[in-house]
């Protein structure tokens, strides 16, 4: 997912409910209607559901990709993203780009889905790296979250190994990897904005960025794209910094506080943080932290389950975490994406079921031309809320 600025409150990268198709309960040969209305969500879906959805979201990525295989634009789209830097909208359209390309590696191969990758990762590699916008600005880091993912995947992809196209994805990851450790905060994290007075290196961090790339940060380290031992310094600082984030309580900060507030309705509390927690226990878990467990991971699903209508709540409002315990618009897909992926780290026997059960709330977002967008209409927030929920289904085939 991907978080800004607006009347200094903060978004992030998102998909849309009520308008998708959806399975109901049932066997391979259910009637799947056109739509659902609020109140007729299924509690369990099959997978056959979810294949249709994902048929229709990577539809949507193959015809809204444009002729240089880009998706989206560098441009403003949205008044209400205006205030940024004229660099950042690049910034967020190249962030997208590596989501995009992520679920198309996923997915079962076709001609057109091929046609599309190939094309995406050609501009992919070769477009320009992402700037820093302004002195507040740091939005160019999603770029290297998103991106750094993207291209570890990539290098281990068959499809993508002859020595020439290695070498440019090597290259890039290098670059990207570079850019992060220039732009970690002194603290071990990494964020998108910056306090006054503002410094080379950006001050501030959140849970939720750093966890997102530290599994493939530990990967592009082993083959080499850090310099050693920088590199492993700043790994070790960046999953330290998550660490410290986890609160007593199952859930974690936004970002590190010196004195965490979870009183009331605190953004700290478990139904403030259902979109963090997933994607923290999800690094640490992977990264051998070992306090992390199964059932730790369990618990944070269940909880996500749980109080899922928190997030229901705050889905599509234009207002940063105007809803209730400070939750998120930005954080529905990116959330369901992670919660997916820590399913995939329980028992084998476990996973079916609580598929099932995340399956619902994300083809009930799904639009009618097969995207998804939790937050605003742009273009890159589309692409990235749609390769999100499209990778979050695939998991549980």
């Amino acid at each position: 997912m991907v978080i800004w600025k607006i009347a200094s409150a903060h978004l992030f990268f998102g998909a849309a409910l009520c308008v998708g198709a959806v399975a109901q309960n049932g066997g391979a040969g259910d009637e799947v209607p056109v739509s659902i209305e609020r109140g007729t969500v299924p509690e369990t879906m099959t997978s056959e559901g979810a294949k249709l959805a994902i048929g229709r979201a990577v539809k949507f990525l193959e015809e809204f990709q444009n002729q240089d295989g880009s998706w989206a634009s560098p441009t403003i789209e949205v008044g209400l993203e205006s205030g940024f830097s004229v660099e950042t909208y690049y910034a967020w359209q190249v962030a997208a780009q590596g989501l995009g390309i992520q679920a198309l590696l996923v997915v079962e191969e076709t001609p057109a889905r091929r046609v599309a990758l190939d094309k995406a990762v050609e501009w992919f590699l070769t477009t320009r790296l992402p700037k820093r916008g302004e002195g507040w600005d740091v939005d160019y880091v999603w770029t290297m979250l998103c991106d750094l993912v993207a291209l570890v995947d990539l290098q281990a992809d068959p499809r993508f190994q002859s020595p020439d196209t290695q070498e440019r994805i090597i290259k890039r990851g290098k670059e990207y990897i570079d850019l992060l450790e220039r732009n970690q905060a002194f603290h071990g994290g990494w964020a998108y904005y910056d306090n006054p007075p503002f410094t080379q290196r950006p001050k501030w961090g959140t849970s939720f960025c750093t966890g997102m790339v530290l599994p493939a940060y530990k990967k592009a380290i082993a083959m080499g794209w850090s310099a050693d031992p920088d590199g492993i310094k700043a790994y070790e600082r960046a999953l330290t910094y998550v660490q410290r984030c986890a609160l007593p309580n199952s859930a974690y900060e936004y970002s590190l506080s010196e004195i965490p507030r979870v009183a009331g309705e605190s953004i700290s509390d478990i139904k403030g943080s259902l979109g963090r927690i997933q994607v923290c226990n999800w690094a640490r878990h992977l990264c051998g932290d070992e306090r992390v467990t199964v059932e730790v991971l369990r618990t944070g699903v269940d909880s996500f389950l749980r109080e899922h209508k928190f997030l229901d709540a705050a889905f599509m409002r234009p207002v940063p975490h105007e809803a209730y315990y400070q939750n998120a618009a930005y954080f529905y897909h990116f959330g369901h994406y992670y919660a997916a992926q820590v399913i995939e780290l329980l028992p084998e026997a476990e996973r079916e079921a609580y598929h099932a059960k995340l399956r619902p709330h994300l083809v009930k977002t799904q639009r009618k031309d097969g995207s998804l967008t939790d937050f605003l209409g742009s273009g890159y927030l589309r692409v990235a809320s749609t390769a999100y929920t499209v990778m979050a289904l695939q998991m549980g085939l």
